[in-house]
């Protein structure tokens, strides 16, 4: 069996046009960052078992009888289904594994050795192996599954979001498989870097837990440094002020004020006596005295509507933007208006999509290919159906 380069990955022109990347992965976390592979211009292959990967039953929403959650990481890759228990299945998955350059999977330790992936690796030392792990390996919760909810929960990003006085609520979108998915991306780029440079990086764990936990950021060193346990302060944030929404005559727009010389601004351009008091002149005084602060500004701009309101803090140079929801983001002009999404192919006909958000050498790559149907490249990679 050769793993010829499909003809959509050749003359890209795209930097990783040309490299074979097996996913082996499933869910989001593995198959983003083989995505991202394909969306560069990379050949992706995946293999699913006789179950096909969950996400495609992860509906609603659905595009005619695709769930539209697979539909979203799941481009630019051709679909073959294999069962690595049996014989003739694996035999062909370690064929393709002896030609890849990268293998992403996210089997849990049972798994690996009931599926003899260690096998596998060893069919090809060279290519570079990245696993999504629920943890880091060998620690206590290493081979427990884990999903995003409960990686943003045991994370302490749920603890961190949600209003002062509520219960933890969870990110509205995967952002725990996302950044996961992308420190796995991440993990390929550096192993093929790597290889090309003659260093023995060939082996890399994205561990969901640790993956989500680096998002706390300013969070976490804070607690870190000084052993203030971090707290829930809905839109507020702990060490800027103004820096959230506030209410205007008819909803809400977002301040995101960093600096005192800003602030003043604020305060001139709004024209209200009260923000001018001396113990907000500094950010320190203003995030002490954070719940007066909102209630004047509150008060200050429920006097005029968010148009107006978004029209002069432009003019002032204030940083500042309005709150969109998923539509509303998706028609503003910087998008509407651009070439982040574009139409893409599925089994049940076109779709809008959303592009790869970077853009190479002044373009930003096209969508050459959509989802797959399950199973639907058999023939063409393994010979038969």
């Amino acid at each position: 069996m050769t793993w010829e380069i499909h003809p959509s990955n050749r003359g890209t022109g795209l930097p990783l046009e040309g490299l074979r990347v097996l996913d082996l992965s499933r869910v989001l976390a593995g198959p983003l960052c083989a995505m991202i592979a394909g969306d560069l211009g990379a050949d992706v292959i995946k293999v699913e078992g006789p179950g096909g990967d969950p996400v495609r039953a992860l509906a609603p929403p659905v595009l005619g009888e695709d769930a539209t959650y697979y539909l979203a990481v799941n481009r630019h890759r051709r679909a073959i289904v294999a069962d690595l228990r049996d014989a003739q299945d694996f035999a062909a998955i370690a064929e393709l594994v002896g030609q890849a350059d990268a293998v992403v999977e996210n089997y849990l330790p049972n798994q690996v050795a009931a599926l003899g992936i260690d096998e596998l690796r060893a069919v090809n030392p060279e290519a570079i192996w990245v696993t999504v792990t629920p943890a880091t390996s060998g620690g206590p919760v290493a081979a427990q599954p884990s999903f995003d909810l409960l990686a943003q929960a045991r994370s302490g990003l749920m603890g961190v979001t949600g209003e002062r006085d509520g219960a933890p609520t969870k990110v509205g979108s995967p952002v725990a498989d996302v950044i996961t998915g992308l420190y796995a991306t991440v993990a390929l780029l550096t192993g093929l870097y790597a290889r090309a440079t003659g260093h023995p990086a060939r082996t890399f764990e994205a561990p969901l837990l640790e993956s989500t936990m680096s998002a706390l950021v300013n969070q976490a060193q804070g607690y870190l440094s000084t052993g203030v346990n971090p707290q829930r302060l809905g839109n507020d944030h702990p060490s800027i002020a103004p820096y959230g929404p506030v209410r205007t005559a008819d909803g809400y727009l977002l301040l995101a004020v960093g600096t005192d010389a800003q602030y003043a601004r604020l305060a001139a351009t709004v024209g209200d006596p009260e923000l001018t008091q001396p113990e907000w002149e500094t950010n320190a005084g203003r995030v002490r005295d954070l719940p007066r602060l909102r209630t004047a500004l509150d008060r200050a701009f429920s006097r005029e509507g968010t148009e107006t309101w978004l029209e002069r803090l432009a003019q002032a140079a204030i940083p500042h933007g309005p709150i969109y929801d998923v539509a509303g983001a998706f028609a503003q002009p910087q998008i509407a208006g651009g070439d982040f999404v574009s139409e893409m192919d599925t089994p049940s006909g076109m779709t809008r999509a959303m592009r790869l958000p970077l853009v190479v050498d002044g373009r930003r790559p096209a969508i050459r290919r959509g989802p797959r149907p399950f199973g639907a490249d058999n023939r063409e990679v393994l010979g038969r159906d």
